[in-house]
């Protein structure tokens, strides 16, 4: 297993193909592209067996407690996004694959819940989505950062 996926090591995560821009949980909550500093910008993918991850967001410097990423689903007929919310291993809203991208470079990766890839669009920014047989649209790079903080 890549390091990066060890739990052991802070990330910060590209979408392969985005112009100067890195993904970020906002204080609003949702997960993001952004060009500044702004969110939190520090990942731990953190193993929960099965093959799954919570993927843990750290202010910058990787202090203070995480925050998990999790699928929400509006219920107003809008796409499923990624928010914010207290880490919790069991809930499955919670639990991600990640995989490497087919033909993807080293330590590029697709990542899902429960069949909904991430995904950019041009009208709703990142969304979880349903492919049934097609291929993942976006794939994601992961940055070592260097040793995940002390849980």
């Amino acid at each position: 297993m890549d390091q990066v996926l060890s739990g052991k090591r802070r990330v910060t995560i590209v979408r392969v193909g985005a112009f100067e821009s890195g993904l970020a949980l906002l204080d609003g909550g949702r997960l993001a592209e952004v060009d500044g500093a702004e969110g939190r910008q520090l990942f731990v993918p953190t193993p929960v067996g099965a093959g799954q991850f919570l993927i843990k967001a750290y202010q910058s410097g990787g202090s203070g407690q995480p925050v998990c990423w999790q699928v929400r689903n509006p219920g107003n007929t809008k796409p499923l996004y990624v928010g914010g919310a207290t880490c919790r291993a069991h809930d499955p809203q919670q639990r991600f694959e990640i995989l490497p991208a087919a033909a993807g470079g080293p330590r590029e990766y697709v990542i899902s819940n429960r069949s909904a890839f991430l995904r950019d669009t041009v009208r709703n920014g990142l969304i979880m989505e349903e492919l049934g047989d097609a291929a993942p649209f976006d794939s994601f790079r992961f940055i070592d950062n260097g040793p995940a903080p002390r849980q």
